[in-house]
């Protein structure tokens, strides 16, 4: 998944009062935890009544409250990826030896929220849906034939292996009702006011500021504890920051700067944070159609001087993004099995020692403490990000002094969005802070950095990956290889290479992991996941939240 970018608002020392809020119920105005509602929020800004299950631009996703209505097919955890996925709407799954075919059975005694009854071939309906309108198809899914038996049975065909989509099949796919759906005349416009799902929710109230859920009357799951959610869309971080240090929100996902200060100190014993690491990174991208970024061996050496703690512990507020150290770039704990046998227990440190020598033998030069490369220029770097992303703009104020350690002269472009963005679209920038997919396996992170598949030339907009338009035809082949392998050797022989070659060519510098955390308070509720029982990551926008609601408990 691509991980989306917001602006970083400074969060004051500060925290204004909760009567100045439109919180969650209005602080303490607010029904309390006799009435069983939690209180939900996201700095997002005010809503347009869209519910579509389908759309990212929707209420629906961007508060997160379509998980508690619309059910996927398995519960998949990406704060543990290598774990099995719990089953959900349907009870068991299997494919063929090629990943082309997929057997499906659906959970029995499943009920929609209007009453009628769940069956496989809403399933069907679903795929098929997707399958015959492209907007709606998020994952670019190419479906085959889809059919369903009986109540409870499908089977799925794919024209090509499946193995790198099974989690995007399985557990990103809302489940959506035939008898609503067939009759909507424009799916991927229409937005689905009165949504019917198998979720344990269904929609009270909408207003552009909150939106409120009420728990059904009877669900395929025992009831949850939690009778009622409210979903607060405050203007900005701060506003949502102060929210949840007043305690007008109980759980969200914000980047809180000084977190210490304005939010956990405030309940120390109830105010949690739980950042698990996912499979994809943030780090240091390059030009590598341009000189002297072509050369991996400058690359390497940059990355050997890059302090990765001084970027989680500063920029990344010592919380927010952790730090890769692993020299592949594979994020851990959660990609420890996947890391190959020649850097297993190996971990990157800061060495200018070490990179000076490799750019020295290399055939660099030193005129005093400045850098020339092999021309005899001397290496300048531009470092570039919007001026309103903070954390970024921290992690290059960081990486700008590395560098200058091995006679790098770099500069801190605290660009416009916009033109950032059309810069890195259009492959006009010398590096930038940037992040990749991420996914079940390290497949997306690797192909968004290194697939020729992605690769566009410069000057050529539409990427979506291989923003360095990196280009390398065993790395693309390693990639095509894992994707079509029908065996886990084969993918394991693959993914190997792949981490060779990142290691040798380091086309972009890992230097922390994407998190799929949240903040939440335990002073009502308590069963929430933590870095002691990491059962689901702790965002309340992703598929695992209504798991979380499952979960939760009155703290008395």
């Amino acid at each position: 998944m691509r991980v989306s970018r917001r602006v970083v608002f400074a969060v004051a020392g500060s925290i204004m009062a909760a009567s100045a809020l439109t919180a969650c119920g209005g602080g303490s105005t607010a029904k309390g935890n006799a009435d069983g509602v939690l209180k939900v929020g996201m700095p997002n800004g005010p809503q347009t009544d869209n519910n579509n299950p389908f759309l990212s631009s929707s209420a629906g996703a961007s508060l997160g409250y379509r998980r508690m209505i619309f059910e996927p097919l398995t519960m998949w955890n990406s704060a543990k990826p290598a774990d099995k996925a719990k089953p959900w709407l349907a009870t068991d799954w299997s494919w063929s030896a090629d990943y082309k075919t997929l057997n499906l059975t659906t959970r029995d005694n499943v009920k929609w929220s209007d009453g009628q009854a769940f069956s496989a071939d809403d399933v069907a309906y679903t795929f098929n849906l997707l399958k015959s309108t492209p907007a709606l198809n998020n994952n670019g899914i190419k479906f085959g034939d889809i059919t369903a038996s009986g109540t409870n049975k499908l089977t799925v065909t794919f024209p090509t292996p499946q193995f790198v989509n099974q989690v995007k099949i399985l557990s990103d796919i809302p489940i959506v009702a035939k008898h609503q759906w067939s009759s909507i005349s424009d799916p991927a416009t229409d937005p689905v006011k009165q949504p019917v799902g198998t979720g344990p929710y269904t929609l009270k109230s909408f207003t552009p500021q909150t939106v409120t859920l009420d728990v059904r009357d009877s669900y395929w799951q025992d009831l949850p504890k939690v009778k009622e959610i409210q979903y607060t869309s405050y203007t900005d971080n701060n506003a949502q920051t102060t929210a949840l240090a007043t305690g007008a929100c109980e759980w969200s996902f914000v980047f809180i700067p000084n977190y210490k200060a304005v939010y956990t100190s405030k309940d120390p014993a109830h105010y949690q944070i739980y950042f698990p690491p996912s499979l994809g990174v943030h780090g240091l991208w390059f030009n590598t159609t341009k000189a002297p970024y072509d050369d991996p061996t400058l690359r390497q050496a940059i990355s050997m001087v890059i302090n990765r703690d001084d970027i989680f512990n500063q920029g990344e507020a010592g919380y927010f993004y952790p730090a890769v150290t692993s020299p592949t770039g594979i994020p851990t704990p959660a990609g420890e099995s996947f890391i190959a046998p020649d850097y297993k227990g190996q971990t990157v440190k800061v060495d200018v020692a070490g990179a000076k020598a490799k750019l020295t033998a290399a055939g660099y030069t030193y005129d005093g403490n400045t850098l020339k490369d092999k021309t005899g220029k001397p290496v300048t770097l531009n470092l570039s990000d919007p001026a309103g992303w903070s954390d970024y703009q921290t992690d290059l104020e960081i990486i700008k002094d590395n560098v200058s350690k091995i006679g790098i002269t770099a500069t801190v472009d605290k660009a416009n969005q916009d033109t950032w963005t059309k810069d890195i679209d259009t492959g006009t920038f010398d590096s930038a802070m940037h992040w990749t997919d991420s996914g079940a396996t390290p497949y997306q992170m690797f192909a968004s950095i290194m697939d020729g598949a992605l690769y566009k030339p410069v000057g050529t907009p539409g990427v979506n990956g291989n923003y360095g338009r990196f280009q390398n035809q065993q790395a693309t082949d390693a990639l095509n290889t894992y994707v079509n392998a029908t065996d886990d050797a084969t993918r394991a022989t693959a993914l190997n290479q792949i981490q060779k070659i990142m290691v040798e060519q380091q086309p972009m510098i890992p230097t922390s992991a994407a998190n799929v955390g949240g903040e939440y308070s335990t002073k009502n509720w308590v069963g929430w996941p933590s870095t002691s029982d990491e059962y689901a990551p702790g965002q309340p926008t992703l598929i695992n939240a209504e798991d979380i609601v499952l979960h939760l408990r009155p703290a008395s």
